[in-house]
C-alpha cells in the first residue's frame, strides 16, 4: 500500500480543493408562460410540464 512520505500541506490541500465547486442549475425560459424555470422540472408558475397540465398552480 502507498503511503505519502510527507504530510500535505494546508497550501497545497487548499489548491487541490478550490477546483471543486457547486455547479449551478441551468435555468431556461417556460415554452408556456415565459417564466424562468429550471430544466427538466415543472413550471412552478402554471404548473406545465412537456406540453401538459401536471399541477394546478392556485393564483
Amino acid at each position: 500500500m502507498a503511503v505519502p512520505k510527507r504530510k500535505t500541506s494546508k497550501r497545497r490541500k487548499n489548491l487541490r480543493r478550490g477546483q471543486i465547486k457547486a455547479e449551478l442549475f441551468q435555468v431556461q425560459a417556460c415554452s408556456n408562460c415565459g417564466a424562468n424555470q429550471q430544466a427538466h422540472r415543472v413550471c412552478t408558475a402554471c404548473g406545465m410540464y412537456k406540453g401538459r397540465q401536471v399541477l394546478t398552480v392556485e393564483v
